[in-house]
């Protein structure tokens, strides 16, 4: 097998590895609220803990991978990962739930984080975009089977089991990531904790990264937002979904695997911005198309949107490698970081808006973090030429 493929099957792992488990309880709530005999609201706490621990850590991660490597990092991170995943499975309480969904949150950035480092210092920007798209892809079918096999197990074998599986699927794909993915060839160790900051500074003082972190606070900002309220409209009435229905929706994720490659093709031929910009279009249509009373069409507008939003998580990831100019981990560390501070104030802000102008108000916040993510990046996402 090429370097290529090998590469590309350990990213494809990774992506997978991390979104199994990251909003796995958002197929659940329900089931979750009943059980721990909390309020709804409360449940949302689920998605939100992994969200902060993964915002907290990102930048460490970054001092500890760019001293001591890319692959061992990742392999550890995801065979441990395993663990706190099937402690869930036993778990009495919900403080001790919350705390398994913190300690895995503290893992998962050891393995996105590092891996986006990774793409972006053993690849050129084509096989950049290529390998990004490719993880992405990894990421797409792991979000969806994380909250699929969730749901489904709920309903027919109870929810403990359903966590038992995915702590086995866990361990398996951090086998396939040390097993597949080659060792580092182009990385360069940063030591010193001053040396660290000096990068973090420099990273923050770019306009160019700070705009492609923008865009990945807006990235899952919108998707948490969406797929979280979204459950509380479909569980209600007229349509009263059941946690196995509610995991099914989380299929039009599956749109992804095919907008994702042919995003990399536009990105290839026009650039990452026009990309982005085609893909934040594109996610707002689909979120606009949600407002319409007929289930259908609701879900074909959920697909239409999160094919968008995968889309500009693709242009995005792979920008940060490209425009770091070192310490390339630290640099994603922090694009994790405002990532994932998007992620948790997307499952918490649209709370008040819900309760008051219920979905269509959800709607417009995320169409105006779509508007305003395009803003900032458009005059930074100078295009360049790529080359193979």
């Amino acid at each position: 097998m090429s370097l290529f493929g090998k590469r590309l099957i350990g990213v494809v792992a990774a992506g997978f590895g991390t979104f199994i488990n990251l909003y796995t309880t958002q197929a659940i709530l329900a089931v979750l609220a009943v059980e721990f005999h909390v309020s709804p609201a409360a449940t949302g706490l689920t998605v939100t803990a992994p969200l902060v621990a993964v915002a907290i850590m990102a930048p460490i991660v970054g001092f500890i991978s760019d001293r001591l490597g890319r692959k061992r990092v990742i392999v550890t991170a995801s065979l441990l990962l395993a663990l706190p995943t099937l402690a869930l499975a036993f778990v009495p309480d919900f403080r001790l739930f919350l705390l398994c969904r913190f300690a895995q949150g503290v893992l998962l950035p050891f393995i996105f984080a590092v891996t986006i480092a990774y793409i972006g210092e053993e690849c050129r920007e084509a096989e950049n975009i290529r390998l990004a798209s490719s993880y992405s892809i990894g990421t797409i079918i792991g979000g969806f089977c994380g909250r699929f096999i969730a749901g489904l197990a709920a309903t027919y074998a109870g929810w403990r089991t359903g966590f038992a599986l995915l702590a086995a699927l866990t361990f398996a794909a951090g086998l396939v990531i040390a097993l597949a993915l080659p060792p580092e060839q182009r990385f360069s160790p940063q030591f010193g904790l001053r040396n660290a900051w000096r990068a973090v500074g420099e990273h923050l003082a770019n306009p160019r990264l700070v705009a492609t972190y923008a865009a990945g606070f807006a990235v899952l900002f919108s998707i948490v937002a969406t797929f979280t309220y979204v459950n509380f409209l479909l569980a209600a009435p007229p349509y009263r979904l059941g946690p196995a229905a509610l995991g099914l929706v989380f299929a039009t994720y599956l749109v992804s695997l095919v907008s994702t490659p042919i995003a990399t093709r536009l990105a290839l031929r026009f650039g990452r911005r026009v990309t982005l910009a085609l893909a934040a279009l594109t996610g707002s249509a689909g979120l606009v198309l949600t407002l319409a009373p007929a289930l259908p069409l609701i879900i074909a507008g959920l697909g239409l949107g999160v094919g968008g939003l995968f889309i500009e998580q693709v242009m995005a990831i792979g920008f940060v490698g490209q425009v770091a100019e070192r310490a390339k981990s630290t640099a994603v560390g922090l694009y994790v970081t405002f990532y994932y501070i998007g992620g948790g104030l997307g499952g918490v802000l649209p709370g008040g808006i819900w309760h008051r102008f219920g979905w269509p108000g959800c709607v417009a916040l995320v169409l105006f973090v779509q508007a305003l993510m395009l803003a900032i990046a458009w005059p930074f996402w100078r295009p360049r030429p790529l080359t193979a």
